[in-house]
């Protein structure tokens, strides 16, 4: 017959191979603390490519101000503009 410490010793035993609760929350925080920081880094990836793009919109917008004000001046001094 089992005594209360073969008892205690199988479930000791147990606790080693089998996951637990409170392994599963641990777990849960350590993932938790990893997601957030990889959401972080990819709200910022997010961020720098909106702000290029819109840099870019507005560069584009400049470039055709200037070629337009470049094409009205070749054309008031007599000089030929070619793209």
């Amino acid at each position: 017959m089992l005594t209360p410490d073969d008892i205690k010793a199988i479930v000791e035993a147990g606790k080693e191979v089998y996951t637990t609760k409170e392994d599963l929350a641990a777990l849960d925080v350590k993932f938790s603390e990893k997601f957030d920081k990889v959401m972080t880094a990819l709200d910022a990836i997010a961020k720098n490519m909106k702000d290029y793009h819109q840099e870019a919109t507005v560069n584009r917008t400049r470039l055709e101000r200037m070629e337009e004000w470049i094409k009205q001046a070749a054309g008031k001094i007599g000089v030929e503009y070619k793209v």
